[in-house]
């Protein structure tokens, strides 16, 4: 419950494994260069514009910021602008033209306005400020799935540097923490409480059953840290399969020209951008309104979006939640901070978690370790396990870019990308670089430099057995 009868909790989760350096197109850092143009640069304006945005929780992984702030980055990322996105849209928008399809032109036209406008606002070096500016979650150092993690040191660095790195640049942390892919387990529930996380989000929806009034309300884990569930009953209108972004005048992302760009809309059209931003603000209302109904009795609803959902993936996405911001003033929704919920609980005190739901879960599909650890990854899985009992049993004499090497290899997103067959086989040659540059680096300790681009700054040497993590 929270103080003033229902409210809803937006909080978006920003990330992407680390790509910068590590191929470019299809797989590699072009996601880096595509996300940061349509949704991290548009995203910052919003909130930038917008004092009501202050309510959205932004957490944004320490991965991602690695790679935002890495040497060169904002340079090849103008380069990526000013050369790929112009010349291919150009070719296109003349094919289109030369075959009397000018409507399609106009959409790849409008299409490209979102690659100029980011250029615009790619001044400088820093690529990460703006986000960093408004982040106030962080998240485990790599996106690891922290229930799969096997000893306490492993676990302890994931957290700490994830925790302090997040300190470092912003200044500031009151303890929100994104456990990676939602994975929750009781086991974590002391390492979360050392690492200073005072609440996360969590996806109950098995273990308490779909729509589940149990959902709008936080819960505590044994040692105390808050968590928030996730309420599948108003995330599966914007985020499921046929829900929001299926409507016919969103932009179709499966037709594809010959660059892989995307003039069409889902009925077929040419993608008219005031016809998809009319649905946007239709779809904002409809969900305010859903979103009103789920919390007429009180409670807090919390959803949680991955941010690049909103702009990359579904194009107008950020339109949608502008939108949602207006029609919450409209409607009378009130639109609270994650933080601000969970502390305000706090004050009233937040009674233990249900019985049924002190299990593993996570947001996945099922929504359990499947994805990480199923059939189809059973090999990284293991992998990843023997590399870890190999880092953690070297003790002092495990070197930074040991430590690296593992941080980089239990990303999550290796398995995921696996598991759903998308990326094709870019996450098996990514996992097999880095443990094999592991195993390497543990037979002759300082055969590598330490650094690995621009990951995990926060490292330094690895700690003993009985230590804590690394400083």
């Amino acid at each position: 419950m929270t103080d003033g009868g229902g409210a809803l909790a937006i909080v978006l989760h920003t990330h992407l494994p680390y790509v910068e350096g590590f191929d470019t197109w299809p797989f590699g850092e072009e996601w880096l260069w595509e996300a940061a143009a349509t949704c991290y640069l548009p995203l910052v304006d919003l909130l930038d514009r917008r004092p009501d945005a202050r309510a959205l929780t932004l957490s944004v992984t320490p991965v991602l910021a690695d790679q935002l702030v890495a040497p060169g980055v904002a340079d090849r990322f103008r380069t990526f602008l000013d050369d790929t996105r112009e010349d291919v849209y150009a070719r296109e928008v003349d094919g289109f033209r030369a075959n009397g399809h000018e409507a399609e032109a106009r959409s790849l036209l409008a299409l490209l306005g979102v690659y100029r406008a980011a250029r615009g606002a790619a001044d400088g070096d820093d690529l990460a400020g703006g986000l960093l500016r408004h982040a106030s979650w962080t998240s485990s150092a790599t996106h690891a799935v922290l229930p799969l993690i096997a000893t306490p040191e492993a676990l302890a660095v994931q957290l700490d540097v994830g925790t302090r790195g997040h300190r470092a640049r912003t200044g500031r942390w009151d303890g929100g923490l994104w456990l990676p892919e939602c994975a929750y387990a009781p086991a974590l529930d002391a390492a979360l409480a050392e690492a200073g996380v005072r609440t996360a989000c969590v996806d109950l929806t098995d273990l308490l059953g779909h729509g589940d009034e149990r959902h709008l309300r936080p819960w505590a884990t044994g040692a105390g840290t808050t968590l928030l569930p996730i309420d599948r009953a108003l995330m599966d209108l914007v985020w499921s399969d046929g829900a929001m972004p299926a409507a016919p005048a969103y932009r179709d992302t499966h037709r594809r020209t010959t660059f892989h760009l995307q003039p069409w809309s889902n009925d077929g059209a040419a993608w008219d951008p005031d016809r998809a931003r009319r649905r946007a603000r239709e779809d904002a209302a409809a969900f305010v309104r859903a979103a009103v109904t789920r919390t007429a009795g009180g409670g807090l609803a919390t959803v949680a979006l991955d941010t690049e959902f909103l702009g990359h993936w579904w194009l107008e996405g950020l339109w949608w939640l502008e939108a949602v911001l207006d029609e919450a003033a409209a409607q009378g929704l009130r639109l609270v901070h994650a933080d601000h919920a969970a502390a305000a609980a706090r004050a009233r005190g937040v009674e233990r978690l249900p019985a049924e739901a002190r299990t593993t879960s996570t947001w996945g599909t099922p929504r359990d370790l499947t994805t990480w650890s199923g059939p189809r990854v059973a090999a990284i899985a293991w992998e990843t396990r023997a590399l870890e009992l190999d880092v953690v049993a070297a003790g002092a004499a495990a070197t930074e870019r040991a430590w690296r090497e593992l941080l980089a290899a239990g990303s999550s997103d290796w398995a995921f990308l696996r598991t759903r067959g998308t990326a094709g086989d870019y996450p098996d040659r990514r996992f097999a670089g880095h443990a094999e540059a592991l195993r390497r680096e543990l037979r002759g300790p300082g055969t590598l430099e330490p650094r690995l681009r621009g990951l995990a700054p926060g490292v330094a040497r690895s700690p003993g057995p009985s230590s804590g993590p690394p400083r």
